[in-house]
């Protein structure tokens, strides 16, 4: 683990009609002992201006913040990424070409995924190496603070999905003994791993409490609508639509998981802005769901705001251009269920989180009590402390562990992957402990991230200056 500030390639880039020049650090290992070489590592790019005393939106080299972006999904390996087109939207320059172009420094380290294996077969990627992986990253950062480019204390993280989630627990984990024993076995620098800002868009969290959410949201609604992605040459994918009917099985894990959550919510003990405690009642009514149907209706309000005539919507009640009331059950109803149940530790061992929770010989297990006492494959447990280590919300009062200062959460509002009470009850319980969080639910936004650049960018120049 070093790092050689002589060396490095400088490069011009034209897309969109615009031109960035940057000086590139690559494939730097951040850590003594790497398992897994090609997935600890680590780009670092810094626009070139600031190697000739210039500057970019007030930033300079020693003061421009460094946006750390990952790039994994569904658990899967995060791998390396450069300024480039987006893959997803081929006709777009991608999130680093932007950031760079706006004046940070881009550090994008590469982490383990849940199938990854060494030369021995046995898995190195469960969790928790994800999150691990990206701390080793930071403390590298830190570590060569002063040589590198930027301000490693203006650390702020990035990710979609499960990276989502990766940037929450970065956000709400830093310098927890929880990880210490991983991060040593890896020789990752002695250094700090807390961060000063987390975005986090639709992040797939308090996985082994998602099934009672998903289910308090879905139940009722038996058919199910989702879209199989397919990875094609290039790296583009395409996808193909699956339709279907829950089985009766599926139907009764529905309402036992929605059964479940009330006494989940209620143990959080939450509160609105004016103190008013959020909860539902056995059959999951309650302000907490009040609170739910304040989100969409504020999603609603900004589009309305702007002229958009959303009569269309049925279930939307809107009075002299006021967002003003909602029938949640036909909103769930509209935006479609996409998972069976239980969405996420499912009895037959066939999700990816059942998949993340593996061990080196083992690739699936179970990590919630409901689908372990029920499981139809037979499964076995995982550890409590792995899967505590891979939820934020155990961390966020939690002694030892340093919470960022500032968090942005996004959840589309016709996103299906996880319930929206998800981000809702990491949003308020942040908030309940003092954390600044910027929090909305884009109308009419699927299961996705990076699609307001300029709102992140603003939200960073307003926390970093």
């Amino acid at each position: 683990m070093n790092f050689d500030k002589k060396k490095y390639v400088i490069k011009d880039l034209t897309l969109e009609n615009e031109t960035i020049r940057y000086r590139a650090f690559m494939n730097l290992v951040y850590v003594e002992k790497p398992v897994n070489p090609a997935y600890q590592q680590m780009h670092i790019f810094a626009p070139e201006i600031y190697y000739e005393g210039g500057q970019i939106n007030g930033y300079k080299i020693d003061s421009a913040p460094v946006f750390m972006p990952n790039y994994v999904g569904g658990y899967m390996p995060g791998d390396l990424e450069e300024p480039a087109y987006s893959k997803f939207e081929p006709d777009k320059a991608n999130t680093i070409f932007r950031a760079l172009a706006h004046g940070y420094v881009v550090a994008v380290p590469a982490v383990r995924g849940r199938v990854q294996k060494d030369e021995k077969g046995l898995y190195n990627g469960k969790a928790p190496a994800c999150i691990v992986d990206y701390k080793a990253a930071v403390r590298y950062l830190r570590h060569f603070a002063g040589e590198i480019p930027g301000d490693v204390n203006k650390i702020i993280t990035n990710g979609t999905s499960a990276g989502g989630a990766l940037s929450a627990l970065m956000g709400t984990t830093g310098n927890h003994a929880d990880y210490e024993p991983s991060l040593a076995a890896l020789g990752a620098a002695m250094e700090r791993d807390d961060v000063f800002g987390a975005s986090c868009y639709c992040p797939i969290i308090n996985l082994e409490h998602a099934d009672m959410a998903y289910e308090w949201q879905f139940q009722g609604v038996n058919d199910y609508h989702r879209m199989n992605m397919h990875m094609n040459e290039g790296g583009r994918p395409s996808f193909t639509p699956v339709d279907g009917q829950m089985s009766e099985v599926q139907i009764k894990a529905s309402g036992e998981e929605a059964a479940l959550f009330p006494s989940y919510l209620n143990s959080l003990k939450l509160h609105d802005e004016e103190g008013n405690p959020l909860t539902l009642d056995e059959k999951g009514e309650g302000s907490f769901k009040e609170y739910m149907k304040k989100i969409v209706l504020a999603s609603a309000q900004k589009v309305l705001d702007k002229g958009e005539d959303l009569s269309n919507k049925t279930w939307l009640s809107v009075e002299n251009g006021i967002a003003s009331d909602m029938d949640f059950e036909e909103y769930v109803r509209d935006i479609t269920r996409m998972k069976t149940a239980p969405a996420f530790d499912d009895l037959t061992m066939d999700s990816p989180e059942n998949d993340l929770f593996g061990n080196e010989t083992t690739n699936c297990r179970h990590f919630t009590k409901y689908s372990r006492e029920n499981s139809l494959a037979g499964g076995s447990m995982a550890e409590e402390i792995t899967v505590k280590m891979m939820n934020p919300m155990y961390y966020v009062e939690e002694e030892g562990a340093a919470t960022a200062k500032h968090f942005r959460i996004r959840h589309g509002e016709r996103d299906r992957d996880t319930s929206l009470a998800v981000s809702a009850m990491l949003t308020l319980k942040l908030q309940n402990c003092g954390f600044d969080v910027d929090y909305h639910s884009p109308w009419d936004t699927p299961h996705a991230g990076d699609y307001d650049l300029e709102e992140l960018f603003a939200w960073i120049d307003e926390i970093c200056r």
